[in-house]
Order: structure tokens, then C-alpha cells, then sequence
């Protein structure tokens, strides 16, 4: 007959425990309905032990939330093969089941929670939309990008940050439309743009040459065209 012992957990092990167990709180709850007992409780441990790894909530939060905006970076992160449209939606599936799995989690991520206006916040979701623009801009094979391509990019991860927050709201879409849609976006944003910037004429003309037929990019031509007026459809 054996006993069963309690291991006693390192001091960055437990601190990566009560993280973890603080997002996953977070992550079904808003953050200022979670109270620090019931990060102890969920824990295994008490109300003091908790305040001997972080001096507060906030510490605590703060902590939670930059292993969220991690992973949420992380998403962004694609391999450079296939056509754009393809991997901008593999982006979209990873990026919205983020947003699915850890709802009051990324509405705190992105509207600040119990820290809003905190720079530690500010900085992390900061550090978030910097990491997609710099993996768009990789994806698009561009290094020193033109003042019309960053503000279609920049916009584009604004929109997506928006319409995240606006579907958490009841889910009213279906997530794997509105990931499409999403794509949809980032195409048409740089459409409207390269209508007016020759420079983006050119980024769009590539990114397009290399999209099959099937791919998210035309099937947006092909929405656009059976709604164009037969008159304007005809060149």
C-alpha cells in the first residue's frame, strides 16, 4: 500500500501554474469578476500563498495577459508557401479561435480590463498588432513597405481586433464565414488602395498572379462580379 505525495512546486513553477490557471479563469470570466480566492482555490493552495508569488492582482493579470498576447502573437505566425489568400485564412482560423476559446480574456487584452491605460497593457497590445504587421509585411515580401501599404495593413488588424469584439457579442455569424470575410477584407482594403498608388497596383498584381482560381481572393472577384450591374460587369 503506497501513499501518495503532494510535490512541493519550485518557485517559477508555481508562478507559471497560478498564470495558467488565472487565464483560464479569465478566459471564461471577465477578469474583475475573478477574485484572488478563487485563483487560490482553482490552484490548490490559499489566499496568502498567492500574494507570496504576485503582490496583487494586477501582478497577477498583467502576467496572464502576456502569456495571452504570446500565444495571440503566435498565431499570426505562417509559413511563406502557397498563395497569400490560403495563409491569410489559416491566420483568420488560428486568430478567431483565439477569440472563441478565451472571450472575456482577449475583450480584456484588447480593452484593458482591470488595468485599462496601464503602459504595461498599452505595451502588450502594442507588441500584439506589431507582431501581425511585421508577419504580413514577411508574407507579402516586402521590407521597406510603402506609407499606403502599412496604413492597409495597420487598418486591417484594427478591423480584425474590432470585428472580434463586435462577434463575441452573441456569435451571431458563423465563425468560419466570418474568417473568410476577414481575408475578404484584407483583400479589398488593398484594392481600394491600389486604385489610387501605383506602388500598390504592383503588390496586388503579384499577390494576385499567384492565386488559384479556388482561393479566398477569387472567390471574392466572383461575389463582387454577380453583383456589379450587367452593364458595368461587361468590359
Amino acid at each position: 500500500m503506497t501513499t501518495g505525495v503532494r510535490r512541493r512546486m519550485g518557485v517559477e513553477e508555481r508562478r507559471q501554474q497560478l498564470i495558467g490557471v488565472a487565464l483560464d479563469l479569465f478566459s471564461h470570466r471577465s477578469p474583475d469578476d475573478v477574485s484572488i480566492d478563487e485563483i487560490a482555490a482553482a490552484a490548490g493552495i490559499s489566499r496568502p500563498l498567492v500574494y507570496h508569488y504576485f503582490p496583487g492582482k494586477l501582478s497577477l493579470y498583467e502576467a496572464a495577459l502576456q502569456r495571452a498576447a504570446d500565444d495571440l502573437a503566435e498565431r499570426f505566425v505562417e509559413a511563406h508557401e502557397g498563395p497569400l489568400g490560403a495563409r491569410l485564412l489559416r491566420v483568420m482560423e488560428r486568430f478567431l479561435s483565439f477569440v472563441d476559446e478565451h472571450g472575456p480574456g482577449f475583450s480584456a487584452l484588447m480593452r484593458g480590463g482591470p488595468a485599462v491605460g496601464s503602459s504595461t497593457t498599452n505595451a502588450l497590445i502594442d507588441s500584439v498588432r506589431q507582431a501581425a504587421y511585421v508577419q504580413i509585411l514577411a508574407h507579402l515580401g516586402v521590407e521597406d513597405p510603402p506609407a499606403r501599404l502599412e496604413l492597409v495593413i495597420r487598418s486591417w488588424i484594427s478591423l480584425a481586433e474590432s470585428t472580434a469584439l463586435i462577434w463575441l457579442d452573441g456569435r451571431r455569424i458563423p465563425r468560419a464565414e466570418l474568417e473568410l470575410q476577414l481575408v475578404h477584407d484584407f483583400a479589398a482594403l488593398t484594392a481600394v488602395s491600389a486604385a489610387y498608388d501605383e506602388e500598390m497596383a504592383a503588390v496586388l498584381r503579384r499577390v494576385l498572379a499567384a492565386e488559384p482560381a479556388d482561393g479566398p481572393f477569387a472567390d471574392l472577384i466572383s461575389r463582387l462580379f454577380t453583383l456589379a450591374p450587367q452593364s458595368a460587369a461587361t468590359p
